[in-house]
């Protein structure tokens, strides 16, 4: 009785995940409401983005608060290459590509910092390249007509719900690899972990390129999916907030946490938008610090809660 219990709970999860993929594909084809595809897009962008800071501050235990430079970074070269001939998917990877140079280039030195250092110091330098970005690009820029006349917001959809799935299995994979046992030591304790033979800045580097490589990549389809485009405004600090949050409510450091805290947050702001546009983003901070509190392990910890309760019942 126990092994098929066992069994259906082994098989329930991939069926509940593959159900839910199928779903997910079905929208544009069940509505075609701009709306709803735009708020699904906006979801699936949230995913990629918690996923890709959860595995530098989750799994590594870095507090980066300059996840919106790589993003930036993405979006800028992605679009530029992309409006300057380059077919989109080779224009697509070189800005997940220079992201990761952004990366490299940022980690050599804050990677010498630790604890609060390093966050000052990551958050200085995406601030700085908003400020830069500012006062470099124009204010605003827009999609040429022959580009407008062709745009399909489903082509968007699609690609953000792929992306979000590839950003969802690297992850996945990387926690199950060797390397991220080094990664995992490293959060719990740097010192302990370089004194038995790992190397601190090899592992973190490693988190950061994979890491910014799907912020890049994010980056990168949302300059694609914009007509309207602000240069400076994807380096804003509420890109590099918004997936600590996401992360932090679903359960920093799982897999699951960035997509239910990733639902949680879009769909909650949603709604508070709509109906108290006033005060929408106090009453969502403060629930913000009531889940928090009442759940140190996010909403993955309540899912394990009422699942273990269900079971027990």
């Amino acid at each position: 009785m126990e092994r098929t219990e066992a069994l259906q709970r082994a098989w329930l999860r991939p069926a509940m995940l593959i159900a839910a993929l199928a779903l997910a594909a079905l929208i544009p084809v069940i509505t075609k409401r701009d709306d709803t595809l735009n708020l699904l897009f906006l979801l699936f962008l949230y995913i990629t983005l918690g996923q890709s800071w959860n595995i530098i501050g989750g799994f590594t235990g870095q507090t980066n608060l300059g996840h919106a430079a790589f993003f930036g970074t993405g979006a800028l070269i992605g679009r530029a290459l992309w409006l300057g001939g380059l077919p989109f998917p080779l224009a697509f990877l070189a800005g997940g590509i220079a992201a990761v140079g952004a990366a490299v280039v940022v980690g050599v030195p804050t990677f010498r910092l630790r604890g609060a250092y390093f966050a000052i110091g990551t958050l200085a330098v995406g601030e700085a390249l908003r400020i830069t970005i500012g006062n470099v690009f124009p204010l605003i820029t827009s999609l040429p007509l022959g580009f407008i006349v062709t745009y399909e917001l489903s082509v968007r959809y699609y690609l953000a719900l792929a992306l979000a799935v590839a950003a969802t299995l690297a992850a996945y994979v990387l926690l199950r690899s060797r390397f991220s046992l080094g990664m995992l030591a490293i959060r719990e304790d740097e010192e302990a972990a370089q004194a038995t033979g790992v190397s601190p800045l090899r592992h973190k580097m490693g988190a950061l390129v994979i890491s910014s490589f799907f912020a890049g990549l994010a980056g990168s389809l949302f300059a694609f999916k914009e007509v309207g485009f602000y240069p400076a405004a994807p380096f804003g600090p509420n890109w590099t907030f918004d997936a600590l949050l996401v992360t932090f409510i679903g359960g920093v450091g799982t897999i699951a946490g960035p997509i239910l805290g990733a639902t949680f947050y879009i769909l909650v702001r949603e709604v508070l938008a709509v109906n108290l546009v006033q005060v929408h983003q106090v009453i969502f901070g403060a629930l913000f610090i009531v889940v928090v509190l009442a759940l140190p392990g996010g909403l993955v910890d309540l899912w394990s809660r009422l699942g273990r309760r269900f079971r027990r019942a």
